[in-house]
């Protein structure tokens, strides 16, 4: 077990040995609060784009929703005709190779697995760089006419100014024993969250109840999302040879759910409601799987992530380019299933998106 994951694992459980660390979180909530004062006072630099810039990111480590939130605004705003695009740090990527634009034939291993995931998903003209003010420059050099960049978990970034903040708050998740890093898994204190634009990712049980509860369409006012299971898919659909089963795992079937995400309990829990009998394997973060670890998976359908699908599909291909495939790993391509999530938004945020948008003078259509 890797180290992220054993700390995952005791943020989660609130390990009583984690307070242990709180010297240090106290000298990381220095160094952050200096830091943030120094940007804000002029002390460090900051880069101004020439297009406003709406960063989406959160206060705590792992999964929050971010990606699926989105993916969700930019199909909304290509909806809206708004010339919209997106940059990240490119988590998990070649950074020798950064700045660089995103393609739909870009390797997660090269550009980080969620950029590949936000540009097959939607097509978004994207760049990633550790450097936002590069991300942004080679962007808008390929893209001149965009109106709007959205900066893919920026909200630390403070080199690069925003006129619109977001910030996702995993409702169901929670702040754990609200300490900061490494005591807890918040990058910046709970007060972060005062005067903010807060989205507050909610579970399907809490919006089944808000739903029951509601009379008065009260909640549509506020800022909430929450993540919907879409029909579960085949993770790849090569055509050079024929399937012994096309069918997707049935209800009450038992799965592998084999997930590299930020929180992976969120993805097991969502196959559980779903009626699945779920055996999960969690590991880190953009975690960077081999098809020899999926092969232990074998004896039951293996069910992962839209963003561990992209790196998985890159390891078939590879295969497949060098060599020809052979029975056993037929045979794991036809137990690979992925499930895609899409991200609802509560009308309160598409309101509040078109305001702060037509106050920059971004008008939908």
């Amino acid at each position: 077990m890797s180290i992220e994951t054993t700390v995952t694992r005791a943020w989660q459980r609130q390990a009583v040995w984690l307070w242990l660390l709180l010297p240090i979180s106290w000298l990381y909530g220095l160094i952050t609060m200096i830091r943030r004062h120094a940007y804000r006072t002029g002390v460090l630099s900051s880069y101004r784009a020439t297009v406003p810039v709406m960063v989406i990111g959160n206060i705590s480590v792992g999964g929050s929703g971010k990606t699926p939130l989105i993916i969700a605004l930019v199909g909304h705003l290509q909806d809206q005709g708004i010339n919209i695009g997106v940059i990240s740090r490119g988590y998990g990527g070649d950074t020798s190779q950064m700045p660089m634009l995103v393609s739909a034939t870009s390797l997660p291993s090269v550009v980080g697995d969620e950029p590949c995931l936000i540009v097959n998903t939607t097509g978004v003209a994207m760049a990633v760089s550790p450097n936002r003010e590069q991300a942004i420059a080679i962007l808008l050099a390929s893209h001149p006419d965009l109106q709007l960049v959205i900066a893919d978990d920026g909200l630390q970034h403070y080199a690069l100014q925003r006129d619109i903040e977001w910030i996702v708050v995993d409702a169901a998740r929670g702040f754990g024993n609200q300490q900061l890093l490494p005591t807890g898994f918040l990058r910046e204190p709970i007060s972060r969250l005062k005067g903010a634009n807060v989205i507050y990712h909610e579970s399907l049980e809490a919006v089944s109840i808000d739903k029951k509860n509601d009379t008065n369409q009260s909640q549509s006012h506020r800022l909430t999302m929450h993540l919907k299971a879409d029909e579960m898919q085949r993770l790849w659909q090569p055509v050079s040879f024929n399937r012994t089963n096309n069918e997707a795992p049935e209800k009450g079937s038992r799965v592998h759910a084999v997930s590299g995400i930020g929180y992976p309990q969120r993805f097991f829990d969502t196959l559980d409601l779903l009626g699945f009998d779920v055996i999960g394997h969690p590991y880190p973060d953009h975690y960077y799987f081999s098809l020899a670890e999926l092969f232990q998976y074998s004896d039951h359908p293996i069910v992962v992530t839209t963003k561990d699908a992209v790196k998985i599909r890159a390891l078939l291909l590879k295969h497949t380019a060098e060599q020809a495939l052979t029975d056993d790993y037929k045979k794991l391509i036809n137990n690979l299933w992925v499930l895609p999530v899409t991200a609802v938004l509560s009308d309160g945020c598409y309101q509040q998106l078109q305001q702060q948008l037509n106050s920059l003078g971004i008008t939908f259509k």
